[in-house]
């Protein structure tokens, strides 16, 4: 089965001089463009109970534009100006379905800098994107290639903390959905970063700890210098590379691995983890942050949703540690030191190994009768993500 996809490919960029500085107004531009109106529809509601809507701020920013004291807004493409906008508005209707908080305001220390152009602001020729306002096309390292036939929709531009360039290229890809016949459950843990069900045992390379050191000099560097002097925002920019370098390597060991996961299984079983609450333990705060459980979740289900495969994501509270995955006796007690154990039915397990075959069987048990079959196996949801974009 062939499925067509929105689909973003991100490449790393080196802009000239003229382009840096042209990107760079462009995202003071999208700021400010962002807050103030986000301030005027936040007063419209506060003051007089009324709603703005997009076209309204649409209509707000030409007469900005008009204005002595924002006639710079002129001197930047329109589009990505309309784009923050739009993005403004979808904030809106995630907050008023309660999908999320209420806006806030972006700051120039802290927000992402990026820009969003669509096919009106850049033009595509022959493998070269040039951007509006700008002669020349960027030059993009080209880690990988595009999709034979792909022409971009959007293009979004972005700078991160560490000073590199980068950008995105939405367009449309095809995926073969080839069926597999195997099925497997996740168990997600720090020792392991995952255990199959199969017993295979992926092991946590703990890429922050690896860099604690070096962020550890680069922050005490930091400390060190003046507020607000040039020596400072470099140390910054220092420990801001750390922390992508960090970043880079995570991502790109859960992408492989998850692609993995997707491609050899056709149902696929994991818990329903609350990593907010769990944080709350410092004990474990970093090591949980580092195993990145909610990006790993993430990307296993936009890829399950691609290539046709079913992901079910068992409740929290089932008890997958304390069940015998053999005779299905209930353990009363099975504090974390206990890595095995002893079943009264004579079967020795491991406890991570056991806790991904009893993932697995009530996951299978969800897609056959529905879910909750057991007093104690109720609250079994499936999970889908409409994340669509993947990164290299």
């Amino acid at each position: 089965m062939i499925r067509t996809v929105k689909r973003a490919f991100k490449y790393r960029f080196y802009p000239s001089l003229g382009q840096a500085t042209e990107l760079a107004r462009t995202f003071g531009c999208v700021r400010l463009v962002y807050n103030m109106a986000l301030q005027a529809r936040t007063e419209a509601w506060t003051l007089r109970q009324e709603r703005v809507s997009y076209n309204a701020t649409s209509a707000m920013l030409t007469v900005w534009k008009k204005t002595e004291e924002l006639a710079f807004l002129n001197e930047v493409s329109s589009v990505p100006l309309q784009q923050a906008l739009r993005h403004l508005q979808v904030a809106y209707t995630n907050f008023f379905a309660k999908r999320a908080k209420y806006p806030t305001f972006k700051s120039k220390k802290r927000s992402r800098r990026s820009a969003e152009y669509t096919t009106s602001a850049f033009r595509w020729r022959d493998g070269r994107l040039t951007l509006a306002k700008m002669a020349e096309p960027l030059d993009i390292v080209w880690s990988r290639p595009l999709p034979e036939g792909a022409s971009p929709s959007t293009v979004t531009v972005s700078q991160d903390a560490a000073g590199r360039w980068f950008v995105s290229l939405l367009c449309d890809d095809v995926i073969e959905q080839v069926p597999a016949s195997s099925s497997v459950g996740i168990d997600a843990g720090l020792d392991s970063l995952l255990v199959l069900s199969t017993g295979e045992k992926i092991a946590n390379p703990k890429h922050e700890r690896r860099d604690r050191a070096a962020l550890a000099r680069a922050q005490r560097n930091l400390a060190r210098k003046e507020q607000g002097s040039a020596n400072r925002a470099k140390a910054r920019r220092e420990v801001a590379r750390v922390h992508a370098r960090i970043t880079d390597r995570r991502r790109d060991h859960l992408h492989k691995l998850t692609t993995r996961l997707v491609r050899e299984n056709q149902t696929i079983v994991i818990e329903d983890l609350t990593v907010r609450n769990m944080v709350k333990n410092h004990r474990l705060a970093r090591a949980i942050s580092d195993a990145a459980w909610r990006q790993f979740r993430a990307l296993l289900e936009y890829k399950a949703e691609w290539h046709g495969r079913n992901l079910v994501v068992v409740d929290r509270w089932f008890p997958s540690s304390k069940l015998c995955s053999v005779c299905g006796a209930h353990a009363e007690r099975m504090p974390l030191h206990v890595r095995s154990w002893t079943c009264r039915c004579g079967r020795i397990h491991d406890r991570d190994v056991n806790a991904a075959r009893n993932i697995l069987a009530e996951g299978l048990s969800v897609i056959a009768c529905g879910g909750g079959v057991r007093p104690q196996r109720t609250g079994v949801r499936t999970g889908r993500s409409s994340v669509k974009q993947e990164t290299q």
